[in-house]
Parts: C-alpha cells; structure tokens; sequence
C-alpha cells in the first residue's frame, strides 16, 4: 500500500520548484514575501510546502523558523483569525525564549508582551461577536466551546435561569479580562489607562512584532495549507488574519490553495454583490505576490511516478538502492527537455539485476502510463494515482486471500474502466460477463480488432469511439476470450454480481436452461415456457437475447430456436426478437435464416426489415425476397 499524505520523497523532481521558491525566500533579505503554491486537489501542494521547507532548512544564508497553520483543523472550533495570530505569536515567543541569555531584557518582555496583545485583541473580538452579534440578531463569529455553550442556551426554545446566568458570567467575563488586560497599560503615573483603540491595537501589535523579529535575527515562513478544504468562511477569516502580518519585515507567507476553490470561497463571502471574474482574482493577488503552481504530470513523469512507486514498494531493494533510484530520476527528469526517457530500459539500468516482480509492473508502468496520464477522471493526478494503485492491491490480496485466480494486468484494465469509463458501457461489459458460461466479454471482440485494425469490422460508436474507450480496447491484454469473472468477483465493493438468472424462479431457470439447450424445436419445451407467467418469460426473454448477442452468424444458430419458442408464446417476446434481428449487422445474415422465419407473423416483420436494407446482397437477398413473393 502507498501511504496517500504529504511526503518530501520527491519522485517527480518537484524539489527544483522548492529550491526555486526557497531562493526567494531568501533572495528577499528580510523584506516581506507571500507566495502562493496553487493547483488542484492531490496534485501534491502539500508536498511541495514540505520540500519548501527541507529547501530552507538546509540553507545558512538565514535563520529561518517555521509556523506550520492548518485551518481545517480550527474549522468549527475556533475563530481562524485568532487561532493564527496566537500560532504565530507562540513560535515568536518561543524563539525568545530559547535566545533568552543573549537577548536585553527590554527585548523580551516585549516578545513576551506579544501574548498579552493576542489576547487583548481576542477578548475584545469575543466581546464584539457575542455581545453585539447576538443582541443585534446578527452572524456571530465562532467562539471557543465554553461561550458558544453559554449563548446556546438562549436560542434553543427553552430558556432557564441557568441560561441567563450562563450566558451574563460569559459577558461579564470577557469584559473583565479585557478591563484588566487594558488597566495593565497604565501612562507613566499610573493614573488613567492608555486610550487604544482597535485600530491603534492592531498597529501596536505589528510594531512590537515587526520590531521583535528585527532583535531576534530571524525570518519567520508561517506555512498555510488545506486552505481550500474549509468552508468559505473559515477561508477567507484566513486569508483576513493574514492582512495584519503580511508586509511586516522578516515574514514570509506561504498558502498552500486551489484558486478555483478560493476564487468560489470569496464569491462566497461577498454573495449578492456584482463581482466579476477579474475583482474576484484580484482579491487574492492582492495577498499573494509570487504565485508558484504546482506543474502538471505528463506522461513522461507519471510513468516515471507509477515505476518509482512500485520500487518504493519492492521488499528486496534496499533503502540506500531506493534512494539512488530516486535521485537518479529526478536528474533524468531534469533532462527531459532533452529527450531523455525515464523508461522500463532506463530504470533497469539502474537497478542492475531486476526481481521478477518488479520487472513486470515496470511493463504494467510503461503500458498504462499514457491512459492514465490523458484520462479526464485521473489526469496524471498523483493522489489519484495512488489511490489508483491501492485499490489495485486490495483487490490482488482479496484475491490471493479467496484463492481466486486473478491476473493482475486484467484487474489493472478492468479498474482502469470502472474509474475512467462511461458508467453503462461498464455495466453492459459486467453484464455480458455475468450472463456468459464462460465469463467471456465477447461483445468486446469487434472493438477490440477495430481498434487494432484487425479485418472488416464496424466503426465504434459513443461513447467507445471517444480517446478513453479507443486508448482502453487497445489496451494489452484484450479481454474478449477472457474469463472475468474472478476479477469482478474482487471488484464486488463497487459492483455487485447480478445475473438475469438471479432474478429468476427455480421454475423459470429451469425452462431457460432447456431453451439454451435446444438444437431443434420442441414442444416439450414450448409447453414449459407456456406455464411461465408473463413476467417470468419476459426475464428468459432476456437472458436468452443476451446469449444470442454472442452469435456471428446468422443462418440457423441452435440459439435461434429458443428465441422461437419464446417468440410463439408470448407477442412481447416476439416484438424483442425482432427489435433483435434490427441490430444484427447486414453481413452476418445468411439465406438459410430465412425459411425459419417466412412462417411466422414477427418472423415475416423480420424480413420486411431486412429486404428494406440497401446494403442486403447476395444469396441473402435472392432468399429475402423469394420469401416477400411467396407471401404476396
């Protein structure tokens, strides 16, 4: 299994992207620097916030100390804003701590008196959002549990004692550590307290920061990821808090984020106002001023990824040969440009003498890599990828478990459709496999010489003639004399096995298997299928037009005979079998079908359907259309 979090195991030579971001980090001298590292979900934004930082920790041109801030994780328990003034705050106080023996006294009572602002600031945003928002009927922001807990109780229908009581000592609380926060700061005589004002706060708070940061001779890199899983709210009081640290000396931001996703957070946040697309942008560019995005994989790397992983993962190499592997790819990578391949032949280069097993998904890497690159439900997505591969490894290790004989190329194919393909086409292949004796797909085999440009066959129709569906029919191995019904056995969990003879009565399954059996008429056989309800020969009806699909041609198949007898019995199977001969391609019907079916009613429908084909020829043709005379 390949664990799906954040790594700084580059396999893909992302690591030059971080070195690129952490030269301009340092390249700022102090000055104040927000980047933003963009792109979609699993592309690897996380990742590359860990190389980021591996890149800056093994530089001495700066002292760098890191603020790693996840909002997910304060959503719903905390104000966002006040979570990451304290983080930021706490890893300053900290460091001055540490430095406390080389540091004035003036200079770390004022990073001690950090705290004391954050705290300031807070109680008065509980104050302003409890108080004011509640009684003003307006939004209030999130509060720690004990106030939200206290206010409750004043909404929920059932007021008490206790929750008036509850809901004033919360009030009174935060009134009173605020007083006696501000009552701190008296003047030189210590008579009045000093008047501030939030604005005045908020610019007290970036001086002594700013000023703190200078004393102690470090830059401070607060890392902001997962922004685009929380919800608009939680993303923008973020993006918010930021506003009161960015462009403060010696700080470098960097948010880690999907633009779409913020891009809807702040449509969100400003809903019912007219913004277009370029106001929209420019509320994040406003805050980011070096946007980085995370490259897109294409085939080149993501078969270099898919062989890297199946390396990592080879218990009979060792870390230190891994590593060489890893390193040796990412220089190939960086030579891509040149035309250098990382390639099956490249990468046992490398490994020198090659384990069986691992020779062959290097194969497996090589084939799926272009599909799994240009399909539009993966795109070369690492996080998908591995889930890609998981998945894989939990179906094989069901089917080593079950003793279910399985290969593993087949399954990849299979997964492969069931992730990327179109949804029925997937559930008529399964079918086809469910219905069949011997669990072969055969209405793949026409698309599968198609696409290999084996003989005359028809042209593929939607969706199977779309890039995906063509790439995956010539896809090695073809699967039309495959038995499959061991690889949808282990891919149950998103499947279940259904057959049309499951919905069957043991009456009904019996007369269906006689019908299959037939190789002449029978009225036995007529007779039990005449004891059916309609219902129940309606469901044969089905499973034997499902059989007969399988016919290529059509002269006088002994499937033909159960598709009769269901036929003179019931009118709506009749209607099916000639709906049936509808579809049956011109060049598989044969003059002798036709003296079977100029003697019944549907059977003469059938004929009028196939005399009116322009392209019926031949001894066909003549056979068709002695048969119209003789009726007229």
């Amino acid at each position: 299994m390949w664990s799906d979090n954040e790594t700084i195991r580059d396999l893909v030579n992302f690591s030059q992207v971080a070195d690129i971001a952490a030269e301009r980090i340092v390249g700022a001298r102090g000055e104040p620097l927000s980047m933003g590292i963009s792109g979609d979900w699993g592309v690897g934004k996380s990742s590359m916030m860990k190389l980021l930082r591996n890149s800056l920790e093994e530089r001495d041109e700066i002292d760098v100390r890191f603020v790693e801030f996840n909002a997910w994780l304060y959503q719903n328990y905390d104000d966002a804003r006040a979570a990451l003034m304290e983080a930021i705050t706490a890893a300053v106080v900290e460091q001055a701590i540490e430095k406390k023996d080389t540091l004035a006294k003036p200079v770390l009572d004022k990073a001690k008196g950090l705290l004391k602002r954050v705290k300031k600031l807070r109680l008065l945003g509980l104050a302003g959002s409890a108080a004011v928002d509640y009684f003003t009927m307006g939004t209030m922001t999130p509060l720690v549990a004990g106030g939200m807990a206290a206010l409750s109780g004043l909404t929920d229908g059932s007021v008490t004692g206790e929750d008036v009581k509850g809901a004033k000592d919360f009030v009174a609380e935060g009134i009173s550590g605020g007083r006696s926060l501000i009552e701190e700061e008296k003047d030189g005589e210590g008579t009045e307290p000093v008047e501030e004002t939030p604005r005045k706060a908020i610019q007290a708070f970036r001086d002594d920061l700013e000023a703190t940061l200078e004393e102690l001779g470090i830059t401070l890199v607060v890392l902001i990821d997962d922004l685009d899983r929380c919800l608009p709210k939680t993303a923008i009081a973020t993006l918010e808090a930021m506003r009161l640290f960015l462009f403060l000396k010696h700080t470098a931001f960097v948010i880690a984020a999907d633009e779409g996703m913020i891009r809807q957070a702040v449509r969100s946040h400003f809903d019912g106002a007219e913004l277009d697309d370029d106001l929209v942008t420019n509320y994040f560019d406003k805050l980011i001023q070096l946007p980085i995005r995370v490259p897109p994989l294409g085939t080149q790397e993501v078969r270099a990824y898919l062989m890297m992983l199946f390396v990592e993962n080879e218990a009979d190499l060792d870390d230190n040969k891994k590593e060489e592997m890893r390193d040796a790819v990412c220089k190939r990578l960086g030579r891509s440009w040149e035309g250098k391949r990382v390639d099956k032949a490249f990468m046992l280069e490398q490994i020198g003498e090659c384990p069986s097993g691992l020779l062959n998904r290097l194969a497996l890497a090589e084939r799926i890599a272009p599909i799994l690159t240009t399909s539009p439900k993966i795109q070369g997505n690492p996080r998908l990828i591995k889930r890609f591969l998981n998945t894989l490894s939990m179906r094989m290790s069901m089917a080593r478990i079950q003793e279910v004989n399985v290969d593993e190329e087949v399954l990849v194919k299979l997964l492969l459709f069931e992730r990327c393909g179109d949804k029925e086409a997937y559930a008529e292949v399964l079918r086809a496999v469910n219905e069949a004796e011997d669990g072969h797909p055969t209405l793949l085999a026409d698309k599968e010489r198609r696409v290999r440009g084996d003989g005359d066959v028809p042209r593929l129709e939607k969706p199977w003639n779309d890039p995906f569906h063509s790439n995956w029919l010539a896809l090695d191995p073809p699967l039309a004399n495959r038995d499959l019904r061991g690889a949808l056995y282990v891919s149950r969990e998103t499947h279940p096995i259904i057959s049309r003879a499951d919905e069957l009565s043991s009456d009904a399954k019996s007369v269906l298997d006689m019908l299959l059996k037939m190789t002449s008429a029978s009225t036995t056989v007529n007779d039990e299928v005449a004891n059916l309800s309609t219902q129940e020969i309606a469901h044969v009806t089905d499973a034997v037009l499902l059989k007969a699909r399988q016919e290529t041609s059509w002269g006088t198949p002994n499937i033909l005979n159960a598709m009769q007898a269901l036929a003179s019995a019931s009118s709506a199977s009749a209607s099916l079998v000639v709906a049936f001969f509808a579809e049956v391609p011109t060049s598989q019907v044969k003059a002798s079908l036709v003296p079977r079916l100029a003697n019944t009613e549907w059977g003469k429908q059938i004929l009028t359907s196939l005399n009116a084909r322009d392209d019926i020829k031949g001894s066909a043709q003549k056979a068709i259309q002695t048969a119209m005379k003789g009726k007229a």
